[in-house]
């Protein structure tokens, strides 16, 4: 009888503003089931213990008796090497589908597939089970990630205002790294030497990935079958899938390359590949198109504490459930359309369409907020820190002592951040209608033109005079005065 312990999605390592909290664990026991079966597991508890939050959903794919002994007789015997264990990041996709009976086939190892649901919707996570036995998985591995990801990733870039190139809020970037991290602590439950991930060698998600392969357990091997088999295409991988009785949903007409979470939806390929082609409109899932949305605006009030929302309309949510909310009505107002063409990590330029409504309302909420409790100062060395801290995580550095030592300034830089944003939404705009906070250094005693008690106007003669002397001198220079 074998044992795994489930990792509480609630504990984050290597986070300086939230410190390093304990996992909790749960055992799951996995039976030896019938030939070709598949079944979910209950969960057993010793008394006493408390059943942490968003547990994992544990699954055993168990091959029949026969492939079991064929395995048993491949494994180290592999045409590209000798692995015994490989933990893949699974979506049940073309790409992963084929992914697994490849691993079987060229490093003779046993796979265990992982799935984080991080927000991506119940309708991907649907018949996992059934794709993973077909495929020839030995297991499958499915954690809920949602509230994880939003308090402990999405929140931190949040406050620390981080947007690459002016528009992407980092959707794709942010999931990568609570993906790799848990598949990392998964490898260790289960006994694994090597992960995998589908990612294409084109794109920035196996950078993503593989950097926090290496920054929390650099004994792991990785395994990047892009990088290493000879198919080249969606049409060999279907050919592939289908020469080793692997059922995947994908035809060889081209579609769009989709990520989902619950920050955002990306869309790439198919006419998006063409900068100048405008997108369809039925290529959008999360938001309503600006010109169908109600004719009626909508006013909202998102609290912020330290810096992070935890109100909307004065009720408190938790990270996730608070995102999902203004996902809804975002959307329904056709907020937080981005089309943009990005640089790439790995050189070049590529062009992506983004649907963000909750994200985009949170930003807005939470940069208008500081510019109450915010000097000048710290705002300008903030939004310059905000560049790079996007292009970390952007680049997959997530783990790395620079983004948590930058993280460590703006949890403390906006510890007075705290109030409330009223925004209005209509058609695709989202307009901030006012602001307010206990911590405001907004005088209307000093800033308006009524008063003179605390600023007197004539002060200011001298202070231009002084400001201005370096530009006073220069010119005089130039004239010869």
């Amino acid at each position: 009888m074998a044992h795994l312990k489930a990792i509480s999605p609630y504990s984050c390592s290597n986070l300086a503003p939230y410190g390093q909290k304990k996992e909790q664990l749960m055992h799951h026991q996995f039976w030896k089931a019938k030939p070709v079966s598949f079944k979910e597991f209950g969960t057993t508890r010793s008394a006493g213990v408390k059943k942490p939050q968003g547990h994992a959903i544990i699954r055993a794919a168990l091959r029949s008796d026969m492939e079991k002994v064929i395995s048993e007789s491949k494994k180290g015997s592999g045409l590209h090497g000798k692995l015994e264990k490989v933990v893949l990041a699974y979506s049940g996709g073309l790409d992963t589908s084929v992914i697994v009976p490849w691993l079987r086939e060229n490093y003779g190892c046993d796979v265990v597939c992982f799935t984080a649901d991080v927000g991506q919707g119940i309708k991907e996570l649907e018949g996992l089970e059934e794709k993973a036995k077909a495929s020839g998985a030995s297991q499958l591995v499915v954690k809920d990630l949602k509230e994880e990801f939003v308090r402990d990733y999405i929140f931190p870039c949040l406050r620390a205002g981080a947007i690459y190139e002016r528009k992407y809020l980092l959707g794709t970037s942010m999931a990568r790294p609570v993906i790799a991290k848990v598949m990392v602590d998964v490898a260790k439950e289960v006994g694994a030497d090597a992960v995998s991930h589908g990612c294409t060698g084109k794109g920035n998600d196996q950078v993503r990935f593989e950097l926090t392969f290496f920054a929390l357990n650099p004994k792991l091997q990785v395994v990047a079958p892009w990088r290493e088999w000879d198919i080249t295409g969606r049409e060999d991988a279907i050919e592939y899938a289908k020469k080793h009785n692997v059922p995947v949903p994908a035809t060889k007409k081209s579609i769009y390359s989709r990520d989902r979470n619950l920050l955002h939806l990306s869309h790439e390929g198919d006419i998006l590949e063409d900068p100048a082609n405008e997108p369809k409109k039925d290529m959008y899932m999360m938001s309503s198109d600006p010109e169908d949305a109600p004719d009626q605006a909508e006013y909202i009030e998102i609290g912020i504490e330290a810096g992070l929302p935890v109100s909307v309309n004065g009720k408190k949510l938790s990270p996730a459930s608070l995102l999902t909310e203004l996902n809804d009505i975002g959307g329904k107002h056709g907020i937080g359309r981005v089309d943009m063409v990005e640089n790439r990590l790995v050189g070049m330029k590529s062009r992506g369409v983004y649907e963000t409504p909750g994200g985009t309302i949170l930003f807005i909420a939470a940069r208008e907020l500081e510019s109450l409790t915010l000097d000048r100062e710290t705002i300008q060395v903030k939004d310059s820190l905000a560049l790079k801290y996007a292009e970390l995580v952007y680049a997959g550095r997530w783990f790395d002592p620079l983004r948590e030592s930058m993280d460590a300034f703006m949890e403390k830089i906006t510890e007075t951040t705290i109030g409330s944003v009223t925004l209005k939404l209509y058609k695709g705009s989202v307009t901030v209608t006012g602001r307010k906070s206990p911590h405001s250094l907004y005088r209307q005693d000093i800033s308006s033109f009524e008063s003179g008690q605390i600023y007197d106007q004539a002060d200011a003669a001298g202070f231009i005079r002084l400001y201005g002397l370096p530009m006073r001198v220069r010119a005089m220079l130039e004239q010869g005065v």
